[in-house]
């Protein structure tokens, strides 16, 4: 299995805290916009690649972006309100289970040490995963040694952008949360393992993914959704492609008809054969990528 899992995770809220980083120089911003049109040729909708977590001060508009906030009716993302408190509650409840064996019993023997190191670097005692289930402590440790802050995330900048048009939601951060929940135990093993190796390893792409998102960089991004995990069919099935596909099926109805949606979900969601752009072409929509 090659390492970096979370390369295919651009499209995942980040439902945890995490560090903050600082912005690195580059060409100018073009993330992935497409216009959506209808078979009279009239537009129905734009779609926006997103990238949920980024360093404070991120330019990320472009004028053909800024164009299509303003004209957008309403907008369409995977949870309408971040940072919600009740997002932390729902992680609560799915993610404590009594009776489980300690964490470092969970996976590979030999990755045991890893853990350790892991969990130290992250400031918090293996102890307190005591009755954390196997993807929670995953997701925990993950974001933990994250840069980034969510409270920078375009979602968040849009929803603003839009508090006074109508928001609505994909999925919500409990349905999301339950993805991970029901996820068979080896594979939630084999994503707690994949957060160990890639730390003991130095791995860390976020500085590589954040500049391919900035950059459009669709060919990368949809190698990074084929990375790592990604590369278990089950997993991204479950994990990216049935999401798709039940979007597309949403937002078929959205598009055909007035108002028109500016939908805003992870850019992993909009590349490759099964992404969303892909998806609403054989819906009989015309998906066009806008220049900056």
């Amino acid at each position: 299995m090659r390492r970096g899992w979370r390369a295919g995770w651009l499209g995942l809220a980040a439902l945890l805290g995490a560090c903050e980083g600082e912005p690195a120089p580059g060409p100018a911003p073009s993330p992935l916009v497409y216009e959506v049109s209808g078979p009279d040729g009239a537009v129905e909708g734009w779609l926006f690649g997103t990238i949920h977590a980024l360093p404070g001060g991120t330019q990320w508009r472009t004028p053909a972006i800024q164009g299509i906030i303003e004209q957008a009716d309403y907008l369409v993302v995977e949870i309408a309100a971040p940072g919600d408190p009740a997002a932390r509650e729902a992680f609560l409840a799915l993610s404590t289970s009594p009776a489980l064996p300690p964490l470092a019993e969970r996976i590979d023997p030999a990755l045991r040490g890893g853990l350790r190191d892991l969990a130290s670097a992250a400031g918090t005692p293996l102890e307190a995963f005591t009755a954390t289930e196997t993807w929670a402590a995953a997701l925990v440790l993950a974001q933990a040694m994250r840069s980034g802050d969510p409270a920078n995330g375009v979602d968040r900048a849009l929803i603003e952008d839009f508090a006074a048009r109508r928001v609505i939601e994909l999925e919500g951060s409990a349905r999301q949360l339950g993805i991970f929940d029901r996820l068979a135990p080896e594979d939630q093993r084999a994503l707690l393992e994949s957060v160990i190796a890639d730390h003991g390893d130095g791995i860390d792409q976020s500085d590589e993914l954040r500049a391919a998102w900035l950059a459009g960089d669709a060919a990368r991004l949809e190698e990074a959704t084929r990375e790592g995990m990604m590369e278990d069919p089950e997993l991204r099935e479950a994990l990216l492609v049935e999401r798709n596909r039940v979007w597309a099926g949403r937002l078929r109805e959205a598009l055909g008809e007035m108002p028109r949606p500016l939908v805003a979900v992870g850019a992993a969601h909009l590349v490759g054969a099964d992404g969303l752009a892909a998806l609403l072409e054989r819906q009989g929509f015309a998906v066009r990528r806008l220049s900056p």
